[in-house]
């Protein structure tokens, strides 16, 4: 781990996620303290029929800083987890004055997975558009904050512009993403299969075996579409012991071998210290995400 920092700290995004923790830059640690106790009551915006496809937008009472930042729960893809996880993520950023887009998606057990999952969250931040127009937000920095799977769809989602026709989420992004995020994240999606994550959750998202369909696994794998376009800050729980080190640790590993802005970042806690406001690591997560925005 420390020689995997100290290796990725010389890189781009090395730079830019060491000043943002030093708070040597507008946005960081400084501009982070300030919290407005008034309370952001979230707005509903659906993008299909089902009861899962829908975000919520926490728009601050006062002194909304540029940007909006997109919230991906986790859970391990599945029906047991909801946005409910991200909900107190997006009152604590919004009451620091950050537009929040609280993302819901189709999950495995709910008529989720493999393309409808992909599907849904590609759908649910092109969304963002239609709320941009309502409501003048600035997407010039859109950045992804993704918890575990969802920092698995966050980084999948950045690489959507590069998917092939006719997959799942390919196209061009009406909101493309500007940087990502991740929360111990599920960032190499084989590897998690080969060690049974969360009891065969890539199965049960996927449908199926590696072996069976090799082309599943690379459309849908963030390891797949190194290097990306944007920066990735990959903040992982040091103990951690529900998505392994090894998972950022790959990832950053290979996204810097491409040239990518990739950054791996030890964070105090276990799984779920990054959201539970409050915390050394959701402290953190607040000054990566004002970094990635202030850039």
């Amino acid at each position: 781990m420390d020689n995997l920092r100290r290796r990725t700290l010389l890189g781009a995004a090395g730079t830019l996620a060491a000043t943002a923790l030093a708070g040597c830059v507008p946005g960081g640690p400084a501009a982070t303290t300030e919290q407005s106790e008034e309370p952001v009551t979230p707005q509903p915006y659906t993008y299909g029929d089902d009861p899962s496809q829908f975000a919520e937008l926490y728009l601050p009472a006062a002194n909304r800083r540029p940007g909006v930042v997109v919230i991906i729960h986790g859970g391990y893809w599945r029906d047991g987890y909801g946005l409910d996880l991200g909900q107190p993520l997006a009152e604590d950023l919004a009451s620091r004055g950050y537009v929040c887009w609280n993302l819901e998606y189709r999950r495995a057990g709910n008529g989720g997975g493999w393309p409808e999952t992909f599907d849904d969250v590609s759908a649910g931040i092109d969304l963002l558009a239609a709320a941009a127009d309502e409501h003048s937000l600035d997407l010039s920095t859109t950045t992804a904050l993704g918890h575990s799977a969802g920092g698995h769809l966050a980084v999948w989602a950045a690489g959507r512009s590069g998917l092939p026709d006719g997959a799942p989420g390919a196209g061009t992004p009406l909101v493309p993403l500007t940087g990502v995020v991740s929360q111990s994240g599920v960032l190499n999606l084989a590897q998690a299969h080969e060690l049974g994550l969360g009891d065969g959750a890539v199965l049960n998202l996927l449908g199926v075996d590696p072996a069976e369909d090799p082309e599943r696994y690379r459309l849908a794998d963030p390891m797949a579409a190194i290097p990306l376009a944007i920066p990735v800050l990959a903040l992982h729980g040091e103990d951690d012991s529900t998505v392994p080190l090894s998972q950022s640790e790959s990832y950053v590993s290979a996204a810097v071998a491409a040239g990518a802005a990739a950054d791996l970042i030890a964070i105090p806690g276990d799984h779920f210290a990054m959201i539970a406001p409050g915390t050394d690591a959701w402290d953190q997560v607040v000054q990566a995400v004002a970094q990635l925005i202030a850039t």
